[in-house]
């Protein structure tokens, strides 16, 4: 096993956590940042109710097709290297999205801050990983998954307290400062490269394959009540197929086929990781739209409700971080699957008439769930792959989690296009939006309580993955 750092390992520990939590709170915050900025941006440019989910799908959805061949390139040419670079993109989006003039320009600009976004949490994982022992790894990823949560919840809240008051383009601005913070302490506090692939060659056509398939596979089920949208998916489905009969036999793969074939731990890890993404991403969006619409209420106390759920995320991570240094990682992400799939089934009953202390009270459930799963589950996925492989390892966790977020959203995008049609959301469309909405919950709950077996299935991580503990 080659060796970690350049440098002594203890000299990058501090900087690198704190590095990459900053960075990782970019990315969720802006996700739900802006998904309570989306009225007011479709007010700004006549969006409809479909027009305006895609300012948030386009962002998963190119940051799914670069996660892994991103992680690969990191692997290989330095992972310090291509997460600056991300960085980088990720600044230079967000002005661009702050200054848009049309709905297509921010869409634009939204795609280009994806591929910035594809380089940041899952290189920065895999830093972490090279610079702290495997004892310390549930720790720190439960830090830097505070981090995540915390993008969540200070999201909602700043979101719409910006766009109450200095209006919606005002949280890109704020974007740009902390990745400017980001990259001035790269510069002077990260020393050293990560380079333990650096022997092998980049597979440009296996990372090709791997994007438009998911390109293919994503867009097409956002279109699945069209024929396009069928044979995309179908399309996609039969790429997969030969993405890994190729990576099979090419010599440098970006994606180790063999991973998933002979270790259990890290397949179901990933596994699980899509099906509860699949479940719960798409919650704030439609909740955000139910409180503002159908609620009435405005940006910012709609924060202020949202604001729950990733609360609890923030305080609980570190603590289901610790715990899975100490308990099996299955159980501890077993449970966390139970309680969220138990509070997505309650948001069934959610109606014109619900009180607001209930909608509270579940995202606390479901904060409290997602914290349990997502910290032990990443600690998993890592501890069971070798130190040449930590780049792809995360960058494949990233790309299950953004893409069950893009089936998340596409399920709510393909119900609304079923049941609501190119109309903009009015009371006289709630009765339908409820209905959509319900549905939802109803096929995310039943998602969530499967995935619960394939968490379980994993096995126990320290007995199978001892031999590669640092």
């Amino acid at each position: 096993m080659t060796t970690h750092t350049e440098f002594d390992p203890a000299v990058n520990k501090r900087p690198a956590l704190i590095i990459t939590t900053l960075a990782s709170f970019l990315t969720p915050f802006g996700i739900s940042s802006v998904n309570l900025a989306l009225p007011s941006i479709g007010k700004d440019f006549s969006m409809d109710a479909i027009l305006l989910s895609w300012v948030t799908m386009v962002y998963l959805l190119t940051s799914a097709m670069f996660f892994v061949p991103f992680g690969k390139i990191a692997d290989i040419h330095g992972r310090k290297r291509i997460f600056t670079y991300g960085i980088l993109i990720f600044i230079l989006a967000s002005a661009g999205c702050a200054i848009s003039n049309s709905a297509a320009l921010l869409i634009c600009f939204r795609i280009l801050q994806g591929v910035g976004a594809a380089a940041l949490y899952p290189v920065g994982a895999a830093i972490l990983t090279s610079t702290f022992p495997a004892r310390e790894l549930g720790k720190v990823l439960g830090f830097n998954g505070a981090a995540v949560y915390l993008g969540f919840s200070s999201g909602p809240f700043f979101g719409g307290l910006l766009t109450h008051h200095l209006g919606w383009r005002s949280i890109f601005l704020v974007n740009v400062l902390v990745g400017l913070v980001v990259i001035l302490l790269i510069l002077w506090k990260l020393k050293g490269e990560w380079r333990e692939a650096k022997e092998e060659k980049f597979d440009l056509l296996g990372s090709a394959l791997f994007s438009v398939i998911l390109l293919f596979i994503l867009y097409g089920f956002s279109q699945l009540s069209t024929m396009l949208g069928a044979g995309l998916v179908l399309a996609g489905c039969l790429g997969v197929w030969l993405f890994v009969r190729w990576e099979t036999e090419v010599r440098s793969p970006v994606l180790e086929i063999e991973l998933f074939k002979s270790n259990r731990v890290f397949a179901f890890s990933i596994l699980a990781t899509i099906i509860h993404a699949s479940a719960s991403a798409a919650i704030p969006f439609l909740l955000s739209l139910y409180l503002q619409y159908v609620k009435k209420l405005n940006p910012e106390n709609a924060g202020l409700i949202l604001i729950a759920q990733p609360i609890v995320q923030v305080l609980f991570s570190p603590f289901s971080g610790k715990l899975s240094d100490r308990i099996e990682p299955r159980i501890v992400a077993s449970i966390g699957l139970v309680l969220t799939g138990f509070g997505i089934f309650l948001l069934v009953v959610l109606n014109e008439k619900t009180m607001q202390a209930f909608i509270v009270g579940d995202l606390i459930l479901l904060g409290f769930g997602s914290a349990l799963f997502a910290v032990p589950n990443a600690n998993a996925a890592m501890t069971s792959v070798e130190s040449r492989s930590y780049g792809v390892a995360s960058a494949m966790l990233s790309t299950m989690r953004i893409t069950g977020m893009a089936i998340s959203t596409g399920i709510a995008l393909l119900l609304f296009t079923i049941y609501l049609g190119n109309v903009e959301i009015t009371p006289e469309t709630f009765p339908v939006f409820l209905h959509c909405q319900r549905l939802a919950f109803i096929l995310f709950a039943i998602l969530c309580f499967g995935g619960i077996l394939a968490s379980l299935a994993r096995g126990n991580i320290r007995k199978e993955v001892s031999s590669f503990s640092p």
